[in-house]
């Protein structure tokens, strides 16, 4: 979002505006579950900014999410005038020493694989959250708790900490040459007022408490190629099972020229775990992947999550002009584990094979999309996804494949 400043209210003050509105129509909602849903997602954001002296920030985001003429739109999509920033920043825009920063705000963390806020979403997630940091001339040393906001339609959001993150997180700008590295461990607590419900077995309890090690590189290759690579470790207590998982992200894209127009090929493949025996409640092995801005990672559509999941992506975008870009995505997905559930982008259980019976192949699904800007304010877009269904999808659902077809327009200041 771009910033205007008042120069009536002085330099110290800045405003900024955005609205989006996005059109949609979905048809096979849930594989068929849920019925075809068309309806338009407006947003409204009014922010304003407020730096006295140069190490003090305050900030606040007021959003306005709804979703008219969709009868079924979950929090994530309606959330009527209500807070989405609040926070003071000491230090923000230093480059050496200590900072710190509490309130409510959006992050993301790397490339927001467990902890993010997706722009995507109407609503979009944003956090209470606190954190203390030192940075050096390259490296940064984060002690976070961060707690993802329970939207309430109804309501005004609270702070509900019963669900949180915290932890240490490092990252390294050109640690190594021009590789970027982030290092980090993290501990996911929930329980009961957080909206932990799993647990309540006689064998279990009513939280969790999952730990997280894990690392990312990225950096040039040979050859003008780049890659990512992330790697997590989880060890911890779901309810009373004892809790052991991990998931991997690697992938590399080049820049290509096809007459005068540059192209970038992207090849990637992801893994997280999924829990061999659901029937055993003393093991959990399905990957907890916290709160990430899963967008675009496992297919336009948002169907699939980083959970249980083997995937391949390929994707090619072109830049046609300056100002129009086109994108056509590839994505093909088959479970880890034939007896645990396909969760979808939001971490939620679709359908499930209590025997393994029903094959691994989710599916695949290709992408065609495309953003058009006008000027410094103004940005267009739209675009078509398919979802062709796997083995497992047909066995264990109505067996609809999933479509969408959007188009959005967002004017900024």
């Amino acid at each position: 979002m771009l910033l205007l400043s008042a120069a009536a209210w002085g330099e110290e003050w800045k405003f900024s505006f955005e609205q989006r509105t996005r059109y949609e129509g979905r048809w096979g909602i849930n594989f068929g579950q849920d019925p075809d849903e068309g309806y338009a997602l407006p947003r409204t954001r009014l922010g304003l900014t407020y730096t006295p002296v140069s190490w003090l920030k305050v900030s606040a985001l007021a959003q306005d999410a709804r979703a008219p003429g969709y009868a079924t739109a979950s929090a994530s999509y309606r959330d009527p005038l209500d807070l989405q920033e609040a926070y003071v920043e000491i230090n923000g825009e230093k480059k050496t020493g200590f900072s710190m920063l509490a309130g409510r705000q959006m992050v993301n963390y790397g490339e927001a694989r467990l902890i993010g806020s997706p722009q995507w979403g109407n609503v979009a997630r944003t956090w209470d959250q606190a954190h203390v940091s030192y940075k050096w001339t390259r490296w940064r040393a984060e002690a976070l708790l961060v707690s993802p906001v329970k939207v309430q339609p109804a309501a005004f959001n609270r702070v509900v900490l019963g669900d949180r993150i915290w932890g240490a997180y490092v990252t390294g700008r050109e640690a190594w040459g021009k590789t970027q590295a982030d290092f980090y461990v993290l501990r996911h607590d929930k329980n009961r007022p957080g909206g932990f419900t799993a647990g309540s077995t006689a064998l279990g309890t009513d939280r969790m408490g999952v730990n997280a090690y894990g690392f990312r590189l990225t950096g040039p290759m040979v050859g003008q190629f780049h890659y990512g690579m992330e790697g997590v470790f989880q060890n911890g207590k779901v309810a009373g099972a004892e809790h052991l998982a991990g998931a991997y992200y690697g992938g590399v894209n080049r820049a290509v020229e096809m007459g005068s127009r540059k192209v970038t090929l992207t090849g990637e493949y992801k893994y997280a775990s999924g829990t061999e025996n659901p029937a055993d409640l003393t093991r959990s092995g399905t990957f907890d992947q916290f709160y990430p801005a899963n967008h675009d990672k496992f297919g336009h559509e948002d169907l699939v999550g980083w959970r249980n999941i083997h995937n391949v992506r390929g994707m090619a975008v072109a830049g046609v002009t300056k100002r129009l870009s086109v994108t056509l995505m590839y994505d093909s997905s088959w479970l880890a584990s034939a007896r645990d559930a396909l969760y979808n982008g939001a971490g939620n259980a679709v359908a499930r094979s209590a025997l393994g019976v029903a094959g691994r192949h989710v599916g695949q699904e290709v992408d065609l999309f495309s953003t058009f800007k006008v000027g410094q304010r103004w940005s267009f877009g739209a675009g078509y996804g398919y979802f062709v269904v796997g083995e497992f999808v047909r066995k264990t659902t109505p067996g609809v494949s999933p479509q969408l077809v959007y188009f959005f327009h967002t004017f900024s200041l």
